[in-house]
């Protein structure tokens, strides 16, 4: 078959990127806190005015060099290039299509929304923290579980006291809800 009839990955094909990252979910809100806002646009910040300019001079200064198809610090630079760039385009998508939602407002609510901080405990004694938070946000290391998540979702609008069911790969976990509490400093 001709090859102008085939599409080939070529790895740059921003549109399959931003898919695989979950960037691109049709009527779907992208929740975040102010300060995960931040962060994006800290991120994005800093790739356009120190990354950026920086790889741009040593891709320059490498094509002044003459021979670049051979030119190592040249094409590991355009290689570097594109992925800031396709990391500025993601970025600039998420942070236009953010929804913030600032979960100090929620003072002295038992009920477990976005920005929560709940305390559970699992039927065997452990008790475990989390933070419901948007899904660029996530770290689970850190206790942080986006509002999409199989324990978000189990732990929505539930209160203190109630047990809910957590789906997990083992079956279904009962837990129950020790602590709602909204961080201030979220």
């Amino acid at each position: 078959m001709n090859k102008a009839f085939v599409k080939e990955p070529n790895g740059d094909d921003e549109e399959d990127d931003l898919a695989q990252a979950g960037a691109i979910i049709p009527n779907f809100k992208n929740y975040i806190r102010p300060s995960g806002l931040q962060k994006l646009k800290d991120e994005m910040l800093r790739l356009l005015d120190v990354d950026r300019p920086e790889v741009v001079r040593i891709v320059s200064w490498a094509a002044s060099n003459g021979d670049r198809s051979e030119n190592g610090d040249y094409l590991y630079g355009k290689k570097r290039l594109r992925e800031i760039d396709r990391r500025i385009r993601f970025l600039t998508k998420r942070i236009d299509s953010a929804v913030p939602v600032d979960p100090s407002g929620r003072e002295g609510v038992e009920q477990v929304f976005f920005g929560a901080t709940v305390s559970y405990e699992e039927p065997d004694g452990t008790e475990r923290v989390v933070t419901v938070v948007g899904i660029d946000e996530v770290a689970a290391d850190q206790g942080l579980v986006s509002w999409i998540s199989p324990v978000s979702t189990a732990l929505l609008k539930a209160r203190v006291g109630d047990t809910v069911q957590i789906r997990t790969p083992q079956g279904l976990l009962a837990v129950e809800i020790n602590d709602v509490n909204y961080d201030h400093n979220a």
